[in-house]
């Protein structure tokens, strides 16, 4: 799978922009503040709707103007496949697949990227919201169906904390919300539990092979690995935090409260690993999750490196860049050519940003 062109108009800082993706290596350069980052955060919106910078898809309107757009063309098992998203001040947004229109799942089924920036390093020194993010972002990519259980999931905890606020709390419907959000959050506590056993497997190796000596692990707070196992806790911690709900009038229990501990050699990464160590894990985690993708879906997602090389050391340089398939499009922001060996350029076709514009 690959992008092969990309039209923007109103994104962000970027006026008109139009691009073409005839090799399968792409570097953006410019300096900082020009728009490059908003190229390669259009191409990552085309893929889950949202933006990984703010949770208001209108601010990816330019300023003063009305609305945005976003077309793009994609090979996608040897068919192209045309998109095209719109959002104007007034939120309404027009989805579209080959100029018909589209459901929100089909048109995110279509491409599939991972992003590598550098807000990418801080993970593990981020907040539990952030990692939650990251691993909901990446089981997304693989199972469409993930979103939906996610958004069910909370809208009922929206409705459960509408009802904590109330003066007087209806225990029955309260304890109605409960029963839901232990099925649905059970299934989700799933996914993640399945899928961050999975990717520890290849990340662990990869992690290895940077750090030689080093053993990394992950581990998700909910305990349990059956759905019928991870139900029974969220119903005892329920009943256990029952009085706190009550008092703090919030949801306490559930995947939206949980979080995702990273160690090396046994020691917790968050508050022991040095700042090379956490990269190492992050880039480690990132090159897994390509892999467990292509795997999964059955072609490699597209590959999106965010002024990350200039964050890292020239050994984590060099393994990423040589990590990377033949087959994976990778598209690269840098302010300039100089982290990459004549070599990586030969086949790279180069874009420069300046001020919004191609130049």
């Amino acid at each position: 799978m690959r992008i092969k062109r990309l039209g923007l108009k109103n994104y962000r800082n970027l006026g008109n922009v139009e691009l073409t993706f005839p090799s399968m290596k792409t570097l953006i350069i410019g300096k900082n503040a020009q728009g490059k980052t908003n190229i390669l955060e259009s191409i990552y919106f085309l893929s889950d709707l949202k933006s990984p910078r703010t949770s208001t898809v209108f601010d990816l309107i330019k300023f003063n103007e009305e609305k945005f757009e976003i077309n793009a063309e994609v090979e996608k098992n040897n068919t192209d496949i045309e998109l095209d998203f719109s959002y104007d001040s007034e939120k309404k947004r027009e989805i579209k697949i080959n100029k018909v229109k589209s459901r929100v799942k089909d048109f995110k089924s279509v491409v599939k990227t991972v992003l590598f920036s550098t807000k990418d390093l801080l993970l593990l020194r981020g907040t539990p919201q952030d990692r939650r993010d990251w691993l909901d972002r990446a089981i997304s990519q693989i199972y469409p169906a993930y979103d939906e259980r996610l958004s069910k999931y909370d809208k009922i905890r929206v409705q459960k904390n509408n009802l904590l606020k109330n003066e007087f709390v209806d225990e029955a419907l309260y304890d109605i919300y409960n029963e839901q959000m232990i099925i649905t959050g059970a299934n989700i506590i799933f996914l993640r539990k399945k899928f961050l056993r999975e990717i520890q497997k290849i990340a662990s190796l990869k992690h290895k092979i940077i750090s030689d000596t080093e053993d990394f692990g992950l581990n998700y707070t909910c305990p349990g690995d059956e759905i019928e196992e991870i139900c029974e806790h969220l119903k005892q911690e329920l009943q256990e935090r029952r009085k706190e709900e009550f008092a703090r009038k919030q949801s306490c229990v559930g995947p939206h409260r949980d979080d995702i501990q990273f160690t090396i050699n046994g020691l917790d990464a968050t508050k022991f690993a040095s700042q090379g160590q956490q990269r190492t894990l992050v880039l480690s985690l990132k090159l897994s999750e390509l892999e467990i993708i292509r795997e999964k879906t059955g072609f490699s997602p597209i590959l999106l490196l965010d002024d990350v090389l200039a964050e890292l050391d020239e050994i984590r340089q060099n393994y990423l860049l040589k990590s990377i398939e033949k087959d994976t499009q990778t598209i690269i922001t840098s302010v300039d050519t100089i982290l990459f060996e004549e070599e990586f350029l030969k086949d790279v076709i180069i874009y420069k940003v300046d001020g919004g514009k191609i130049v």
